[in-house]
This record gives structure tokens, C-alpha cells and sequence, in this order.
């Protein structure tokens, strides 16, 4: 199968739009696209695929992809019991997961998985009647939440205003319930309402990147798109607050566009230097000096945080991977011995598994020296 954009696709076939090409190997006597993605069909093939393979290549839809290839909706990934990879049509899987809860209405643990798995995959109606279900029967403040956002999602303001205002009593020290309040007034167009709602997420979570991101939005589009004024105003309130997460949120601002590269690490180093002892703004100065190539920037920044390293992984990683691509192996091998110590369950597998990649590298540098070495003999 090969994905094709507007136009003409190796095969001859004239398609528009997105597409799937059905073909035989024999379709490609030059050799198969490089943008082709070979499907082995998980049953035996039908009459009908058969036939259609005699035929040669065949425009197909992708919807009418998955149901030659057996699948009962665009295929997904998921486990089966003994926690392998395996693939199934979403209406199977859906339909198990309604079933699953249908056989046992009280196990709210079901319902939740199900909702979890309809909103993953738009299906929000059937998503809001599940939590609905879940929510009369003793639901948790995160299934308010849940059925709140599927109501905001379709647009459902009302119901999503009361519902929201019911997870937000449960869950008094969550700020989600007030950004999707936020969000909703600004559906309404109530700008007055949508910034209390941001002020109040702040006031629950001062460090939340997400309060701040929406922030940063909202006086950005009250002020006729200007972000120095955004930019500004964040920077002010992240004095009053001591928040690094207003930085974070700004570099994330620029962090996307290789052209404003450069402003990302000039803000993430500002809050880098105003809270020098911040993970997340570690987190980002690093992957971003990471994404510029600076690899020596990147241990420079992290080699006096060690010690947080054994506590947080996403840290150990990103100061393993520029030591790892600079090839200083006797630091490497110090810091996996150390996190090898760690009482972090995640921080000590990480250590055992790079270690193993280096014992790879360190093998493959030794045959390669006898190689050499027998060569010039």
C-alpha cells in the first residue's frame, strides 16, 4: 500500500486527496516507492481482494483499505493478555470495551477505560453518555472533569459550565477545571470571565505551564496579536509569583519555528538564571540547546544538577544523551554507575538499559581496533 498525495503516484493510477493504492509487487517493476507501506493481511484474503490484485493497482479509499484487509474500522495497537503488541479495527475494540462494561455496570474502573478510549478517538456523544453514567454512579472529581470536557468539546456550553463548576469543587487543588472554564468563557466571548478563570488556575497551581500557555494566548489575541506584550505581562506576574513555569511557557512559544530558535533559548535562558534550581526549566534550556546541536551547552547546563538526576530520569536523559553523542565514555559510565544507585524504579531501569547500549558501542569500537590492527599486520 502506498499513501499518495494530489497527482500522479508511481503507478500510473491519476488520485486525489488522500488515498491508499492496492497493488501487486509486480505493479512496481522499477522497485517499490519509497513511500510505500507494505500491509500483510492478518487473515486469509478474500475472492474480492484477489480479484482486485489480478487487476492491478487500484485506487482505494482508506476506509476501504482496512475493510480488505479484515479490519472492522481503521486498525489500532493494543495488548492482548500476556501485554503483547497486537492490532484490531477500532469498532471491535470499542465494541469489546462496551461490552466489557455492559457485563458489569458498577465497575466503574470499565466505564472509565471505555470513556477513555471513545474520547481518544472522537467519539464524544458516546463518550459523554458513558461518563454521564459514571458520574450518577458516585464518580470521582476527574470523571466530572472528564464528562465536562467532552460536553465543552461539543459545544455543549451549559452543560459544560455546570459540570465543570462540579469538578472544580471536588478537585479544589487541580487548575483543569478552571482552564476548561477559561476556555468556555472564551467560547462565549466573556473575556472578563475567561481571565478570572486563568487568574484562579494560577492561584491553585502557580507553576502550572498550561494556565500560563493560555495566558499568554489570551493577551496575546486581546492585544491585536503582539507578543512582546504577552511576553510582558507574563514575565511581570511571574515575579509577583516566583514561577518558572511563565518562561517555560513562553520559550514554548518560539520553540516550534526553527526561525525563532534563537528567542526560545534566549527566554529559557532568562528563566534558566532566575530559577537556576527549576527541573522543567532545566528540561527545556537543555532540549533546546539539544535541538541547536549543542551538545557542550547541553553538559555545561545539567553537570552541576547530577544529584537531581537519580530522582528524575527525563534529566538523566538528556544529560546521557549529549555526554553518550560527544563521546565522553568515562563520564557516561560515571553517571550510569550512579544512577544505578538510585531509589527510582524508572531512573535505575534507564541505567540499566544505557548501559547496555554502551557496552554495545564500547564492543563494536574493540572489533572495529582488531579489524584495523589484523588489517596492517
Amino acid at each position: 500500500m502506498a499513501e499518495a498525495e494530489n497527482g500522479q503516484n508511481p503507478t500510473g493510477l491519476q488520485i486525489s486527496g488522500g488515498a491508499a493504492i492496492m497493488a501487486p509487487v509486480s505493479a512496481f517493476p522499477n522497485g517499490v516507492p519509497g513511500n510505500a507501506i507494505i500491509v500483510l493481511p492478518l487473515s486469509k484474503p478474500s475472492d474480492e481482494l484477489k480479484e482486485q490484485l489480478n487487476a492491478g493497482p487500484t485506487a482505494l479509499t482508506v476506509e476501504q483499505m482496512w475493510k480488505l484487509l479484515g479490519f472492522n474500522g481503521p486498525a489500532v495497537q493494543v495488548q492482548d493478555d500476556q501485554g503483547r503488541p497486537i492490532a484490531i479495527g477500532l469498532e471491535d475494540l470499542l465494541a469489546g470495551l462496551d461490552k466489557h462494561w455492559q457485563e458489569a455496570q458498577d465497575d466503574l474502573g470499565r466505564g472509565r477505560i471505555y470513556a477513555q478510549e471513545l474520547m481518544k478517538y472522537g467519539r464524544l456523544q458516546r463518550a459523554e453518555q458513558v461518563l454521564s453514567k459514571i458520574v450518577a454512579k458516585g464518580g470521582t472529581g476527574d470523571d466530572w472533569l472528564a464528562l465536562g470536557v467532552t460536553q465543552l468539546q461539543q459545544k455543549k456550553l451549559d452543560k459544560a459550565e455546570g459540570t465543570l463548576k462540579g469538578a472544580q469543587n471536588l478537585l479544589k487543588q487541580n487548575p483543569y477545571p478552571s482552564l476548561h472554564l477559561a476556555k468556555l468563557f472564551a467560547e462565549k466571548e466573556d473575556k472578563a470571565k475567561e481571565r478570572e478563570f486563568i487568574d484562579k488556575a494560577l492561584e491553585i497551581e502557580a507553576n502550572s505551564v498550561d494556565a500560563w500557555a493560555l495566558l499568554f494566548q489570551t493577551v496575546r489575541r486581546d492585544n491585536d496579536g503582539d507578543t512582546e506584550k504577552a511576553v510582558s505581562e507574563l514575565e511581570s506576574l511571574s515575579e509577583k509569583k516566583k514561577a518558572a513555569a511563565a518562561y517555560v511557557a513562553i520559550q514554548g512559544f518560539f520553540a516550534g519555528d526553527e526561525s525563532t530558535l534563537d528567542k526560545a533559548i534566549q527566554y529559557a535562558k532568562k528563566g534558566a538564571e532566575k530559577y537556576p534550581d527549576d527541573t522543567l526549566m532545566l528540561l527545556c534550556l537543555s532540549a533546546l540547546y539539544g535541538q541547536k546541536g549543542d551538545l557542550e551547552a547541553v553538559v555545561r547546563l545539567l553537570a552541576p544538577h547530577e544529584a537531581k538526576m537519580t530522582r528524575d530520569v527525563r534529566l538523566a536523559n538528556n544529560y546521557f544523551e549529549a555526554l553518550f553523542q560527544s563521546r565522553q565514555i568515562e563520564k557516561v559510565t560515571k553517571l550510569l554507575n550512579a544512577l544505578a544507585g538510585s531509589p527510582s524504579k524508572e531512573v535505575k531501569q534507564f541505567a540499566i538499559e544505557r548501559s547496555r547500549i554502551v557496552a554495545q558501542f564500547l564492543q563494536q569500537q574493540q572489533q572495529q581496533l582488531a579489524g584495523a590492527a589484523q588489517r596492517k599486520a
